[in-house]
């Protein structure tokens, strides 16, 4: 009897312990809102999967003393009335101190306009829109604009002898900042461009754009789309015998786009700040965990997202386990030289836009390869 009796106040006393251990734990909510069904979904998986793995990543490093992070996530579903919802939602729960997310310009301005009024951080992979961080303070990205991206590529084209160019952009916020981006700037640098033509979401058949910008016999054309859209662009301009150059926005660069669109891809040029055979040991540290768990190679989304996640756990950090939304967003501002897998990253502080770099790349016999 006395043995048991023993045996229960050790069980009790160790009961107590763990009680108290976990009392001084405190949770911390991130949210993440991101599509994660409908024609957008397989970005959205992207996030997710590379979102599960940067807090993995933070944890194992020592994570914030004191508190558990977690991550909740909201299907959007890629559309502005959805993400509205999410916003008003993730933006009512006071547990939640700062939001990732969402995917294209157009629905995360929709859900800016949300978090903006009620106070809360949030930081995008991927809304690249100039507007997007125009919004309020509360607004960040971790992805260069086409603001820049635009110019970019137009320099490179100039470099590359083109002076007359038409461009197809797909019928969105984000599609009408990228073509007028690089428009203007290929103008600027005294180029012409013969046509602007725009498509609307989810199109496929590109055999009247094509057939109409061959009239103005350009020596190039930018695309300014999908790797979904940009596939099937591609093999109608090989079977239209369409000659001219192609280019096109980093949003292209995707191992499906090669799988769809097959030969027809090859001699594409474009941009990108991602590049999973980067030799760099942090770069190979994520493709491998990304492909030994999800039984893939990552693309420049996941690493957008990897990079994001990355920022914010790392802001939450410098704010320690009594983060408050309004420290979050001043921490976030001070990113300086985040050492990410997209490169180093700094917001300017006023702005909130990131200082980073891409590079020029270009398909040939069926693989991405890196132009010097």
């Amino acid at each position: 009897m006395a043995l048991k009796r023993l045996g229960a106040i050790v069980a009790m006393a160790v009961a107590v312990v763990a009680g108290a251990a976990s009392a001084q734990t405190k949770q911390i909510v991130l949210g993440y809102e991101l599509p994660l069904s409908g024609d957008s979904a397989h970005y959205g998986e992207a996030f997710r999967n590379a979102a599960e793995i940067g807090l993995a990543d933070f944890k194992a490093a020592g994570g914030l003393p004191g508190a558990d992070i977690v991550i909740r996530y909201e299907d959007s579903k890629n559309d502005a009335r959805e993400a509205r919802n999410i916003a008003q939602m993730f933006a009512d729960d006071k547990s939640i101190i700062g939001v990732l997310g969402d995917f294209s310009s157009t629905v995360s301005m929709a859900a800016a306009e949300i978090y903006a009024k009620s106070g809360v951080p949030q930081l995008s992979q991927t809304a690249s829109h100039p507007d997007f961080v125009k919004i309020s303070k509360w607004q960040f990205r971790n992805i260069t604009t086409q603001s820049y991206e635009g110019p970019f590529n137009a320099e490179w084209m100039r470099e590359k002898g083109h002076t007359k160019v038409a461009v197809v952009a797909i019928q969105n916020d984000w599609g009408l900042s990228a073509a007028s981006s690089f428009a203007d700037a290929f103008k600027a640098k005294g180029g012409a461009i013969s046509s602007i033509e725009y498509f609307n979401p989810g199109t496929r058949d590109f055999r009247s754009i094509l057939t109409k910008i061959n009239r103005t016999k350009p020596d190039a054309i930018y695309l300014c789309m999908f790797y979904e859209e940009g596939a099937s662009f591609l093999q109608q301009r090989q079977q239209l015998n369409v000659a001219a150059a192609v280019f096109g926005a980093s949003s292209l660069y995707n191992d499906q786009l090669i799988a769809l669109a097959g030969p027809a891809v090859d001699g594409l040029m474009l941009s990108s700040n991602f590049v999973p055979t980067n030799p760099d040991p942090k770069v190979q540290a994520f493709v491998n965990a990304y492909n030994t768990k999800y039984g893939a190679i990552p693309n420049q989304f996941a690493a957008q997202a990897y990079d994001a996640v990355g920022i914010m756990l790392t802001a939450l950090k410098k704010t320690g386990v009594n983060a408050t939304r309004d420290s979050l967003r001043d921490a976030l501002a001070q990113t300086k030289d985040y050492p990410g897998i997209t490169g180093q990253t700094t917001f300017d502080p006023e702005t909130r836009e990131p200082v980073k770099t891409v590079v020029r790349m270009m398909v040939s016999n069926g693989k991405f390869s890196v132009v010097p």
